[in-house]
């Protein structure tokens, strides 16, 4: 008859932690896409896990944000929009943005509105009933596939593109979008995201508003 020992049962636990962690890991190698950022599939595992909660208080994201009032996105959604946002900004030495509601309604209108009418990728207009009164980004991207982590993501890699040099209307098409994620003087953002013929919008509006013509970023 075989008796276990000490040595064997710890040796049992050993394999068990090391499977289990290996499925664990296995899981989440699965769901990421070679050609897209790696943080997404780490972040939105780690969240799941509720791990790591300083690093949300580092980014100046509440611990348990509520839904935020007139918008579509979950909370974990506004946690990635915030941490993405935010790591970007500290790239550069600048101080974190914090979630406001009423920017997140009012992005949350505008998603509507283009769901409802042209189902492109367009800014408020200057003037008029959907006058622009804040900085914008716009993404748009496969519904199921991409997801507002991607949208921060995509506006994030024209940084590729700056080299410092001040906003004008010739250059602001090259690197706009990622300007207006890392301008120093904006402190809140507010963002939605809309389902529409087969796609998902995502609008994110920034206040005080950045893309300033003669100015730089930081």
């Amino acid at each position: 008859m075989f008796v276990a020992t000490g040595i064997d049962v710890w040796a049992c636990r050993v394999l068990f932690t090391i499977v289990l962690v290996f499925l664990i890991l296995g899981t989440v190698s699965v769901h990421r896409d070679p050609n897209r950022h790696g943080l997404i599939s780490i972040l939105r595992w780690s969240e799941s896990q509720a791990a790591d909660m300083t690093a949300v208080k580092d980014y100046g994201i509440p611990s348990k944000p509520a839904r935020p009032a007139g918008s579509r996105l979950t909370p974990l959604e506004v946690r990635q929009l915030l941490t993405f946002h935010n790591r970007a900004r500290a790239d550069v030495g600048l101080a974190p943005v914090m979630w406001s509601n009423e920017l997140a309604r009012y992005a949350q209108e505008w998603a509507d509105h283009l769901a409802s009418t042209s189902r492109r990728m367009e800014h408020r207009p200057p003037s008029g009933r959907w006058k622009q009164e804040h900085g914008e980004n716009l993404f748009m991207g496969t519904a199921g596939y991409y997801g507002v982590a991607d949208a921060v993501i995509a506006w994030e890699k024209e940084r590729r593109a700056y080299d410092g040099r001040a906003i004008d209307e010739s250059n602001v098409h090259a690197f706009g979008h990622y300007t207006q994620l890392v301008w120093r003087g904006t402190r809140r953002i507010g963002c939605a995201k809309v389902a529409c013929a087969g796609n998902v919008i995502i609008v994110c509006n920034y206040d005080p508003p950045g893309n300033i013509l003669g100015q730089t970023p930081y």
